[in-house]
């Protein structure tokens, strides 16, 4: 760490202002940090365009097989991920992350090697164990001032997205070139460059501590659970990523029994994702600013509905795979960017870190199981099965976020209570709890943090930097 991070992070408690830009320190480490997530994605999405297709080709390959090798790496990142958040509350981070891309590498060298199925499922699933989204989640937080922690977090979410839109185009040209075991010898290169950002590009935080708005508390685990709009949410996370596994396990097929050579794939899949990325802006501005989420969430839900039924029904034309899988991307990337902000206004504050801890785990176990059921209806119904599994599970999803509650609109703010004396703290909630648009305060006087929720429409900025001033930064 040079000089000038020191300066940075030494006075990262002690001033605060809830208008300022991240320091420089703290820019590096967000965007270093969300470069690792978005190679290890990237990593994981490259081969799905492709892996049904070359799955195919390999030694005891059947229709089941090649879902799971699809998913598997869900399964075995589901049951790690909050394990390595809490070893690295132990460990340290950066050495829990480290071990987590090593074990990564050896996945992609693994599936790489292999001439079977069996060691192709072998390799993804080892890849999945390097369960790493928790403790960069942690570093970040160790690493970023609490009042700049949601933009951080937001921007790793943005780097996922955008590797995934990536993996998906660019996957069936890299096979074209290289072809898939050339795919897994890349991902193992990706691998190395984000063990190399880890070591000298992150910087190393003065201290480590358990950040209850981006990591679980395992006390605290139950009482998220009771929540039943949360569990409705992670039952739709769960859902949401089931049905793309499970697409992709017979899309690829689909295009190439219709005509179109594997290596042009990316044809369709370019046009396909940026058109609907382009589609849901709208809509994103209608659930957010304009406060119509409940609506536009069902909507899109609706919409996956729909995109199955009609790959059900059109999958042998290559018109129709486009038309209803350009209707399917549209729904997912609207409900991939609403899911998240969803679980963030309904999770109390304090407890944003377990609920998407138990969010992203609903996740990764719905993307496993997904491509194993996805891969089994493929065998035993052919495509029109696989759609058809797709469109009812989606259904349930339907009916039952028919009854969830609108949503609060409320952002999350953080602000450090360190150096303050638990009196102050007591009359900084009692002043703060005045301000137009603070909606609730629940103050960890033992963490020294305070966990605002704010009506960003109605919040006085300038009144609540006025009570930080007077009570924190003094």
């Amino acid at each position: 760490m040079n000089i000038s991070d020191v300066k940075e992070q030494s006075v990262l408690t002690n001033v605060q202002d809830i208008t300022s830009p991240m320091t420089l320190s703290e820019k590096r480490a967000t965007w270093s940090l969300a470069s690792i997530y978005a190679l290890r994605m990237l990593g994981l999405f490259l081969i799905l365009p492709v892996l049904s297709l070359f799955a195919e080709q390999l030694e005891g390959s059947t229709p089941s097989l090649i879902g799971m090798a699809i998913g598997i790496y869900g399964i075995s990142q589901a049951i790690l991920q909050i394990p390595f958040g809490l070893m690295s509350d132990r460990f340290g981070r950066k050495k829990i992350i480290i071990i987590g891309l090593l074990l990564f590498l050896i996945g992609s060298v693994v599936a790489a090697l292999s001439t079977s199925i069996y060691g192709v499922l072998l390799g993804r699933a080892i890849q999945g164990s390097g369960a790493i989204a928790a403790p960069i989640m942690a570093l970040v937080a160790d690493l970023t001032q609490e009042v700049h922690r949601t933009k951080a977090m937001a921007l790793i979410g943005l780097s996922i997205g955008v590797s995934f839109g990536v993996a998906i185009t660019a996957g069936p040209v890299i096979a074209g070139f290289i072809g898939v075991h050339g795919i897994f010898w890349l991902i193992a290169g990706l691998s190395l460059i984000a063990i190399w950002v880890v070591q000298y590009q992150v910087p190393n935080p003065q201290q480590s501590k358990v950040h209850r708005d981006a990591e679980l508390v395992p006390s605290q685990f139950f009482n998220i659970l009771k929540n039943k709009e949360l569990l409705r949410l992670d039952y739709g996370i769960f859902i949401l990523h089931a049905i793309l596994m499970a697409s992709f396990v017979v899309v690829p097929l689909l295009m190439r029994d219709a005509g179109l050579l594997p290596a042009d794939h990316w044809k369709v899949y370019l046009p396909v994702f940026m058109l609907s990325m382009v589609a849901i802006i709208p809509f994103v501005i209608l659930a957010e600013k304009k406060r119509k989420m409940k609506s536009v969430f069902i909507a899109a839900i609706a919409t996956l509905v729909i995109a199955d039924l009609g790959l059900m029904q059109f999958s042998s034309t290559l018109p129709g795979i486009i038309g209803f899988l350009w209707l399917f991307f549209t729904g997912f990337n609207l409900l991939e960017a609403t899911l998240p902000s969803l679980i963030s206004k309904t999770a109390p504050g304090d407890l944003r870190g377990t609920a998407m801890g138990i969010y992203s785990t609903s996740q990764f176990l719905g993307a496993g199981i997904g491509g194993g059921v996805g891969g089994w209806c493929y065998g035993a119904y052919g495509a029109s099965g696989v759609f058809l599994f797709c469109a009812g599970a989606t259904t349930t999803w339907l009916i039952l976020s028919m009854s969830m509650r609108p949503p609060r609109y409320w952002a999350n703010l953080l602000i450090s209570m360190e150096k303050i004396t638990e009196e102050r703290a007591n009359d900084f909630v009692v002043e703060t709890l005045k301000i137009k648009g603070v909606e609730e305060i629940t103050l960890r006087y033992d963490e020294k943090v305070a966990y605002l929720k704010v009506d960003n429409q109605q919040l006085n900025r300038d009144e609540l930097q006025s009570v930080i001033t007077e009570y924190v930064n003094t």
